[in-house]
């Protein structure tokens, strides 16, 4: 007479925990891949916006005033807080221009640099 061959039942709950620690590990592996999309989709549009503003600067051909402006950005249907500040530098031929963008929850997203030119 021949034995029955199979699983036991331990056999198969060991196999089972095991999956599930795997399947556990992957979703949280994926959710940490979103994540990260999501935030390098905020610095790529926060830093759209800061371009463009030290863009529109350079081609307005105006030096700017010294002090510091704030204003909302509109980029990939976010709304983004655009905080630029003008400072004189060491030659009064030139101001020193940064461009900060943050969320709207004021979570700080990328700074850009620039120095402007007396035109």
């Amino acid at each position: 007479m021949k034995s029955a061959r199979g699983f036991t039942l331990v056999e198969v709950l060991v196999a089972l925990a095991l999956i599930a620690l795997a399947l556990g590990a992957g979703s949280r592996a994926a959710g940490g891949l979103i994540g990260n999309a999501e935030r390098l989709a905020d610095v790529t549009a926060a830093q759209w916006c800061a371009d463009n503003h030290l863009t529109n600067l350079k081609l307005a051909r105006q030096f700017p005033d010294v002090g510091e402006t704030s204003s909302e950005c509109h980029q990939l249907g976010q709304v983004y807080r655009l905080t630029v500040s003008v400072r004189p530098s060491f030659n009064p031929n030139f101001r020193l221009v940064d461009a900060a963008v943050a969320r709207a929850d004021a979570t700080p997203l990328v700074r850009l640099s620039a120095i402007m030119p007396r035109f």
